[in-house]
């Protein structure tokens, strides 16, 4: 395992040597970028404004990508947002849009620049690739042209969509994914239908996803389960939010969960809480970084296994309520209350003693925990917290998430605030639940943001226990359950598409109301 870390203004590296993996495994590499971002404006720049800013931008990836293939990586991935930032309008995005193709027209744009029109950034990327014998990854924006007839084309007359490309190492374009689960990006359409895109390589099946999708069945489960992927490329511009949605807490179960690797590059902003890039494997991460001190980018280098599914190093399938619902529950304690994480209501039970054996339920899900601490801080809080339920403000997400976890102060009514340091350690904790879904995620962090490689694991029968001797300080101990097949009706992004939507199941349900009114 090898990180490199460098700021913006220098230009020049060492140069350390790694033996280029086996086909069994490979070395891989994230890059976390501080972006360099536009000046605020309503209008929409030039092209060249646009192309300019976009350089600034692939000069600093292009000395990451660069370090990386010295260091023996094949592959290299990129934030979501890192050519150009993210606040726009569609008007605004525009001079920054590329005509994208699908990967099926057998195009090398460092080759053949002009094919498919103005491309300079998809031919600068490509010689990236090219040049230094390597795979990349970078999201930039997609423009393709509609009929205005058309009643779903947008009034400029083109879809545009948040994209990842990736080139190979002849710098070939290979893969092409349009993010489909938008999250507050009206410069965006969203596609049709979610695309599952995946490409070989000689060292394992590659998927793609972009940042809010993970937290959805398509196309990160179905990927998995249907098209066999090892690896899961993920570029995100992730904003941490304590105590359960940190990007290394949550990217790194989401991996275990899972079973494959996933290779998560995140955009660089501490103001909006936006950092934690890592390289995770299905028995823990093998590099993270979480940076909330500076501004400077980091590049993230690991060998992983090529096929960890066949690999015989990780866990096999977990039957997640298994312990959960063939024991006794511990008795429930009368002090039981509620409190909120974000805008979801928990269920909480407070750790009174050193040591114990709780339960709290909220309708359908338990929560078991036995726990033994080193010692009791005497100003630390701990509770055990169930929630079940469509999750925040949009709730469309049906969550099930049983959470062992620090409270901000002794004060209950700060249960599940933010909270970012802790002192008291676990001797021993074992957590379940009654969960109604196979999709769980196992979640250990540490204070100051850390996790915890080598000293938890997950059972067969669905308990997440310490092991290798007493924990660090732990801020939150928790399994975070996702109910696909619950999730609301209305649960596709906002945006035109989605208005288009909810105005034709309104027009269904006026014609159901007056069909019934005649009938009577």
């Amino acid at each position: 395992m090898v990180t490199s870390s460098f700021p913006i203004s220098v230009a020049v590296f060492a140069i350390i040597t790694l033996q280029v993996g086996t086909h069994d495994s490979f070395i891989a590499a994230v890059y976390e970028h501080a972006v360099i971002l536009p000046n605020k404006t309503e209008t929409p720049v030039s092209q060249e404004d646009a192309l300019n800013l976009m350089n600034k931008n692939i000069d600093i990836l292009e000395t990451a990508i660069k370090q990386a293939a010295e260091q023996g990586a094949r592959i290299i991935v990129t934030p979501e947002d890192a050519l150009y930032g993210w606040k726009f309008t569609r008007e605004t995005v525009f001079p920054y849009l590329e005509d994208i193709p699908d990967p099926q027209v057998n195009w090398i744009p460092c080759q053949d620049h002009h094919r498919f029109g103005h491309t300079p950034v998809q031919a600068r990327l490509s010689c990236l690739a090219k040049d230094n014998s390597i795979y990349v990854l970078a999201n930039l924006g997609d423009k393709k042209p509609c009929n205005s007839r058309d009643s779903t084309c947008p009034p400029n007359g083109y879809f545009q969509y948040n994209t990842n490309v990736v080139y190979n190492t002849e710098g070939k374009l290979v893969a092409r994914y349009h993010k489909y689960h938008l999250y507050s990006e009206p410069q965006f359409n969203v596609p049709e239908k979610p695309e599952l895109v995946t490409f070989n390589t000689a060292f394992g099946r590659f998927g793609i996803f972009t940042c809010f999708d993970i937290f959805f069945y398509d196309p990160g489960v179905t990927l998995v389960k249907d098209f066999h992927v090892d690896t899961i490329l993920f570029p995100t511009a992730w904003m941490n939010v304590l105590p359960l949605l940190t990007a290394i807490e949550f990217h790194s179960a989401w991996a275990m969960g899972m079973g494959v690797n996933l290779l998560v590059a995140n955009t660089h902003r501490v103001s909006l809480n936006m950092t934690g890039s890592g390289i995770y494997a299905p028995n823990g991460p093998k590099v993270y970084h979480y940076d909330m001190k500076t501004e400077l980018g980091k590049l993230l280098l690991s060998e992983v296994d090529s096929h960890p599914l066949s690999s015989l190093a990780y866990p096999t399938t977990v039957n997640w309520n298994a312990y959960a619902t063939t024991i006794k529950p511990f008795p429930v304690q009368k002090n039981t209350f509620r409190g909120f994480i974000s805008r979801d209501g928990f269920n909480f039970t407070e750790l009174f003693e050193n040591a114990g054996n709780l339960t709290v339920c909220q309708k359908e899900l338990c929560c078991h925990l036995s726990y033994r601490m080193l010692q009791k801080e005497e100003n630390e809080v701990y509770v055990l917290g169930a929630f079940t339920g469509l999750h925040g403000r949009r709730r469309r997400e049906y969550w099930q998430v049983c959470t062992m976890l620090k409270c901000k102060t002794t004060n209950l009514t700060t249960c599940g605030w933010p909270v970012e340091t802790a002192s008291t350690r676990f001797e021993m904790f074992s957590l379940s639940g009654t969960f109604g879904t196979e999709y769980v995620f196992p979640e250990v962090l540490l204070t100051e943001i850390h996790l915890s490689p080598g000293k938890f694991e997950v059972l067969k029968d669905g308990r997440l226990v310490n092991k290798n001797g007493s924990s660090g300080p732990i801020l939150t101990v928790s399994l975070f359950g996702r109910w696909y097949t619950k999730d609301s009706l209305y649960s596709s992004c906002g945006n035109g598409n989605s208005a288009i939507t909810y105005l034709l199941i309104f027009i269904l349900l006026m014609i159901v109301a007056v069909q019934n009114i005649v009938m009577v």
